[in-house]
């Protein structure tokens, strides 16, 4: 791929035909996010919020928007709330992983305290419901609530079932579904629903969030196995050392003669990991085709979100969204 091609990435389009749009959600970020008697709260949120996401999600809510012709100003609102929700789960999420980088820089557990971590997201999550009733639209308050529902659901389950050698790829997409999908999927529902589109029109958003929510995960998890940690900002083999079973992981189990079981057994259900297992590992994936499968489900599942969008009318938008489906697994290539 040549630099100019790089330089003109798919979220980077959207961002710059969204430039306006997206000021005013930073800015209503920013005013939401500060606290008059806990100056803790803006301090933890701006580590987060300022550290160079591609503010993907609240960008879906707004371009959802346009798509559908919104021609008000509660999109605005949405889009932070969406943005509110995910700071929200991460803060939370570094808390549960014990995780020390995000992004390449400090979590907030590690630079204040896991109980700042946790008060914050609570806050934020508040925060998020005040908007979402600022809009007066009791429809967008039920998929929020009931996303932020499912994103709690989905980490639960991942507890229980990311150190259990039985975990399917059924209940492996189920967890997707809860702590990734469901934000995605929300975020461009909630876009036409605010726009008043009809319900077929609303459906085929939703169905493209839940399916570039799939392929984005399993592609991150993926590239946990296979990526360049400075592309990435994680290092290789970040879910095996802290025992994660991905679907690459599931896939190679599934696989496995009694020998390559007894080492699943010992490196995932037990944690008893040794120098080299990585290694291991990855020679294991390769020998079942591990990877190369789980890039094949990336693709089918961005190539559903690409399908999702036929019943939407022709707009720029559309071509960006199409498009940023295809970016997602072009990263594995």
């Amino acid at each position: 791929m040549s630099s100019t091609v790089k330089s003109h990435k798919p979220h980077d389009r959207m961002a710059a035909y969204l430039t306006e749009d997206m000021g005013a959600v930073n800015r209503l970020i920013a005013e939401r996010m500060a606290s008059e008697h806990a100056p803790r709260i803006p301090q933890v949120t701006a580590h987060l919020v300022d550290a160079g996401g591609k503010r993907l999600r609240p960008m879906l809510t707004l371009a959802a928007a346009h798509l559908c012709g919104y021609t008000g100003g509660y999109h605005v609102h949405l889009a932070a709330t969406v943005e509110f929700i995910h700071t929200a789960t991460l803060l939370h999420d570094d808390v549960v992983d014990e995780s020390g980088q995000r992004r390449g820089r400090p979590t907030a557990n590690l630079l204040w305290d896991n109980k700042s971590s946790v008060l914050v997201g609570d806050y934020l999550f508040s925060r998020s419901f005040q908007l979402m009733v600022e809009t007066g639209n009791l429809r967008v308050l039920d998929i929020l609530a009931n996303a932020s529902a499912t994103i709690a659901e989905g980490e639960v389950l991942q507890l229980t079932a990311s150190q259990d050698l039985a975990t399917t790829e059924g209940i492996y997409l189920q967890v997707v579904r809860g702590k990734t999908a469901a934000l995605f999927s929300a975020a461009t529902q909630v876009g036409g629903v605010i726009a008043g589109a009809p319900d077929a029109h609303v459906q085929a958003l939703y169905d493209y969030g839940d399916a570039l929510g799939i392929a984005f995960q399993i592609v991150d998890d993926l590239l946990d196995m296979q990526g360049d940690a400075a592309a990435t900002g994680k290092n290789v083999g970040d879910d095996f050392r802290e025992r994660k079973l991905t679907l690459p992981l599931i896939k190679a189990v599934a696989r496995a003669d009694a020998e390559e079981r007894a080492f699943w057994v010992r490196t995932i259900e037990k944690g008893k990991q040794v120098e080299g297992d990585l290694d291991h590992a990855l020679a294991l994936l390769h020998k079942h085709d591990a990877l190369i499968d789980t890039s094949t489900d990336a693709r089918i599942w961005a190539a559903r979100a690409v399908e999702a969008l036929q019943p939407l009318p022709d707009h720029p938008v559309k071509t960006m969204l199409s498009e940023l489906a295809d970016y997602v697994v072009e990263r594995i290539t």
